[in-house]
């Protein structure tokens, strides 16, 4: 019964909606239960009721601060400046704390809300509830935006094979990055987050599987379950000069930061060198989630670094808009050449070097993202393809260009979020596709496929992403940055991460929860 299990959500028995609006407005403590029925299970519904500390939804993680005067304060981190932190709790109690004041700052794996709730209600009640629940759906979009936000996602009828390719008898865990090595033939590279580590994979005539350790960095990397080692990329000239680049977190008392770092290779290419990381950048961070999607190096040379807005949820401070902040953005640097005391420089061609205010960070290229998880580019025309994390309604895949503003957190794919941080004069790009929540939740940005050989097959130009939690892959076409055609092309057996790309452009998917890395076979599906 909907009705009755609306009652229960609204009534001080079972205090659901003490800790969460259902509206989108995010008013409450806890997670926004905004279209619940199109993000969550039944049984991720049953299980988060039952025991809500097993899978806490990120930016609800359980902040504990202790002061010098001796008090503790617990709640969720709902913003933090350079002066104060302020905390939400149980009924949404404020509290603020002065950064000067605080002794230690450590997350609890404890969620706010109490263990048991299900135990005040009779087995009906809790159906009743859970029935409710599955029943906030998404409204449909109306207006301009429906081309660019489609109800209905069409499924090929002959899908893609995804042949596992690495993972069978050998340890992968949580891995966050594959590709092939540049110099070494019929050798790839992992990278693991939570290890810090990165090893070479290879396999024999009778396919088993070996891993090989390549560099370990575990006293550098700050690991949680959002943050470690996030990001990779080989130098364009790594062959004659071996270094390579790392994206991670760091953490050192109540400092929280990213970096990006560069080490140098053995000079057989087959381990690292050993020699010390050099920090070519490293700053601050508001929270332990949103910040970044990952390093690569563009067809211009330059290094591209994809900043998420740091959080809290919503983007509060509105880092994103905020063109004195790294967060939110996606960052431009030569690491060729030094300048300024610095270990890179600024490229000449980036959009803000002439910038009025000289507070503005020149190394910024694109802004008005939330959590930019993985980017690429077109081989063919140097696209670069963006895969950007929403907030409550949309995910977004877009094609950015230099100096552009992408929304957020004024808007959330096609859709107005906030006035908030709304500036006169500004040019909003919209993304090419806002993807409902009845498709996906997180997207992961991919690859467009462009054969290295003469053949080209129907898949020849399309944008191949996935989302993370519903495991499903779509590939996408565009015109002008306007979505032409889209459709689901596949599922994966576990959660996609991130998409990973040999020398001849052959695809992968890496399975994060399972440790399998998939090779995409497209021969018997046709894009149409």
């Amino acid at each position: 019964n909907l009705e009755l299990g609306r009652k229960i959500f609204q009534s001080e028995r079972a205090l659901c909606s003490e800790c969460h609006s259902v509206d989108g407005s995010s008013k409450s403590v806890g997670p926004d239960l905004f279209a619940a029925g199109d993000k969550f299970s039944r049984a991720d519904l049953i299980k988060s009721i039952i025991d809500p500390s097993s899978s806490i939804m990120t930016g609800y993680d359980t902040t504990v601060i202790e002061t010098k005067d001796q008090k503790t304060f617990t709640g969720i981190l709902k913003a933090t400046n350079e002066k104060e932190i302020t905390l939400s709790n149980l009924g949404n109690k404020i509290t603020t704390i002065l950064k000067s004041n605080i002794k230690k700052q450590y997350t609890n794996p404890v969620s706010l809300m109490p263990a048991g709730l299900h135990a005040k209600l009779e087995l009906q009640e809790f159906t009743d509830l859970i029935a409710y629940l599955e029943s906030l759906k998404q409204p449909q979009s109306e207006g301009l935006n429906r081309n660019g936000t489609p109800e209905k996602i069409e499924a090929l009828s002959k899908q893609i094979k995804l042949l596992p390719f690495f993972g069978k008898n050998i340890d992968l865990e949580k891995p966050v990055w594959f590709g092939q090595h540049p110099v070494i033939d019929d050798t790839f590279v992992i990278v693991e987050k939570s290890r810090a580590s990165i090893s070479l994979l290879k396999k024999n005539k009778d396919g088993i599987e070996k891993k090989i350790p390549f560099v370990a960095i575990p006293d550098e990397v700050y690991v949680t379950n959002d943050e470690g080692l996030l990001g990779f990329a080989f130098h364009p000239d790594f062959s004659e000069n071996r270094k390579y680049y790392l994206m991670y977190e760091t953490k050192k008392e109540n400092y929280r930061g990213m970096a990006i770092s560069e080490r140098i290779a053995s000079e057989d290419f087959l381990k690292d060198s050993g020699k010390p990381t050099r920090k070519i950048l490293e700053f601050e961070v508001a929270t332990q989630f949103h910040h970044g999607g990952g390093i690569e190096f563009g067809p211009d040379g330059y290094l591209y670094i994809g900043m998420g807005d740091g959080g809290p949820q919503e983007d509060p401070l509105g880092h994103a808009q905020d063109l004195e902040s790294f967060s939110g953005k996606i960052l431009r640097i030569d690491i060729n050449k030094k300048e300024d005391g610095k270990f890179y420089s600024i490229p000449k061609e980036n959009p803000f070097n002439n910038h009025p205010n000289k507070k503005v960070l020149r190394e910024i290229y694109v802004y008005g993202l939330r959590q930019p998880w993985r980017f690429s580019f077109d081989s063919a025309n140097g696209d670069l393809w963006v895969g950007d994390v929403g907030q409550n309604r949309f995910e977004e895949v877009s094609i950015v260009r230099a100096g552009e503003n992408h929304g957020w957190n004024v808007y959330e794919g096609f859709e107005l979020f906030s006035t908030q941080y709304r500036k006169e004069n500004s040019t909003f790009i919209p993304p090419i596709i806002s993807f409902r929540r009845s498709h996906g939740v997180s997207i992961t940005g991919g690859y467009v496929i462009r054969s290295k050989t003469k053949e080209k097959s129907s898949f020849e130009g399309v944008y191949i992403c996935a989302d993370y939690q519903s495991k499903k892959i779509w590939g996408l076409t565009q015109n002008n940055r306007k979505l032409r055609t889209i459709r689901q092309i596949g599922q994966c057996p576990d959660r996609i991460v991130a998409f990973g790309r040999d020398r001849s452009h052959n695809l992968y998917a890496i399975g994060y929860d399972k440790g399998t890395i998939y090779k995409l076979d497209f021969s018997e599906a046709s894009f149409k």
